[in-house]
């Protein structure tokens, strides 16, 4: 036990016993239907790391993801990347963030198909150098 949670629990499916109908896996590294901790993996994760069909936490990987640093087909953070990205910095095909740079791009300092704001080149081109062989001068 750390911090009162077990180091890793598995839990899967339902739980006759306690009367839960999909597994809920509390904790350090938990894998189940529902995951709880530090490391989370499941259908629904919660955590520092976590990663589902739909994850919460610090880094959150998942087909909905959200989190300080956040991927997925739909995510929301401080720093998004996904098919549907919301953040302070967004990236995506449709984006919309402070910076954003996506097909269809939404904020203060843009990168899309009909608009190359400078700020927002400077910004990604120091993010992600490669990218400076790709814009106009």
């Amino acid at each position: 036990m750390i911090f009162g949670l077990p180091l890793w629990a598995i839990a899967m499916g339902p739980d006759p016993a306690s009367g839960q109908l999909r597994g809920h896996a509390r904790a350090i590294f938990a894998i189940g239907d529902i995951a709880t901790g530090v490391v989370a993996i499941g259908g629904f994760a919660r955590g520092v790391v976590a990663l589902g069909g739909g994850a919460i936490g610090l880094l959150a990987i998942g087909g909905g993801a959200l989190g300080l640093i956040a991927l997925g087909g739909g995510a929301i953070g401080g720093l998004a990347l996904g098919g549907g990205a919301l953040g302070l910095v967004a990236i995506g095909g449709g984006a919309a963030g402070y910076y954003a740079l996506g097909s269809g791009a939404a904020g203060m300092h843009t990168i899309s198909v009909t608009q190359q704001d400078p700020a927002a080149v400077d910004f990604f081109c120091k993010l992600v150098p490669f990218l400076k062989a790709l814009f106009h001068k």
